[in-house]
């Protein structure tokens, strides 16, 4: 069995640390992305429409000339990138459709793809998350196309996210379509909210694990890993 931690919120506080704190220190509070209830109420046209006027209102405190030619469409074009590019992946409509076939081949050792891209934004600042992601499993009977789990990977990253989440998810998901226990997912990756501001520190890179079922043998892990320096 996999598992994941998830801190409560107590009297606005998440374990004694501030919302500040909790972005600063890029805590996370559980597997599921947080939502509203009503986050798909509007279209995604009302959406485009909202994030333009509110994103043109940002630029107009910041003291920006929006009649300015280079600046006057910057709202639509967020507006636009938000909704459709790096954060589409909030909407359930956008989940790819995934195929299972057969297992013909009876292949029954693991299958890696490794070296997915992945572009993702910090959900503290709103600030890229880029690195690569590494999936593994071993077929219970089925198995999908290549190209999907590269898909899965790219539909939990476009959204706002913690590393550690991100991970869970894709493990999660994995485990879900493909029927088996037996998953792995590792992602390496790079986060300008550490680069770029605060500590900014350009060297460092964030390792997370997700292990499952088969995957929680030493032997299994090491194996994985060794595939994944190769």
């Amino acid at each position: 069995m996999s598992s994941s931690n998830t801190l409560k919120l107590k009297n606005n506080k998440l374990n004694g640390y501030t919302d500040m704190e909790i972005g600063d220190d890029h805590l996370y509070t559980g597997l599921n992305t947080p939502l509203k209830k009503d986050a798909f109420a509007i279209s995604d046209e009302e959406k485009k429409n909202k994030i333009s006027m509110l994103f043109e209102e940002i630029m107009d405190v910041m003291g920006l000339d929006l009649t300015d030619d280079s600046l006057k469409g910057t709202p639509d074009r967020v507006a636009k990138m938000y909704i459709e590019e790096i954060f589409s992946g909030l909407n359930p409509s956008n989940k790819p459709k995934i195929a299972l076939f057969e297992n013909k081949y009876q292949y029954n050792q693991m299958l890696v793809e490794k070296n997915i891209t992945l572009y993702s934004n910090c959900e503290h600042h709103f600030v890229p998350i880029i690195g690569k992601a590494h999936v593994a499993y071993i077929s219970s009977g089925k198995v999908i196309g290549l190209s999907k789990l590269n898909r899965i990977v790219q539909y939990y990253s476009k959204r706002p996210q913690v590393q550690e989440r991100l991970t869970n998810q894709i493990g999660e998901e994995l485990k879900n379509i493909l029927n088996t226990e037996d998953v792995a997912v590792i992602i390496d990756a790079k986060h300008l909210c550490v680069s770029s501001r605060g500590i900014k520190d350009e060297s460092s890179a964030t390792v997370t694990s997700f292990y499952s079922g088969a995957f929680n043998s030493p032997a299994k892990v090491a194996e994985f890993n060794n595939y994944i320096k190769q």
